[in-house]
């Protein structure tokens, strides 16, 4: 659940810009909040990128639990 504190405390962090830009249509913060969502984005690849690592691990320790490919049609 690390991962996941990871990217609550970080959408959280973005709470103020947001108010700033959407609510006071402050025109800085809406640069800022491009910013985070640029931020986000590499977060969330991060943790794909570690999802299909560990998935491949799996896949390598427990081969016969792999379901066969389905025939083509």
């Amino acid at each position: 659940m690390n991962r996941f504190q990871e990217l609550v405390d970080l959408v959280q962090s973005f709470q103020k810009d947001f108010d700033k830009f959407y609510v006071k249509g402050n025109k800085s913060a809406g640069v800022r909040v491009r910013k985070h969502m640029a931020e986000l984005k590499r977060k969330a690849q991060e943790i794909r990128n570690e999802v299909q690592d560990i998935k491949s691990k799996l896949t390598d320790e427990n081969p016969a639990e792999t379901p066969p490919a389905s025939p083509p049609m």
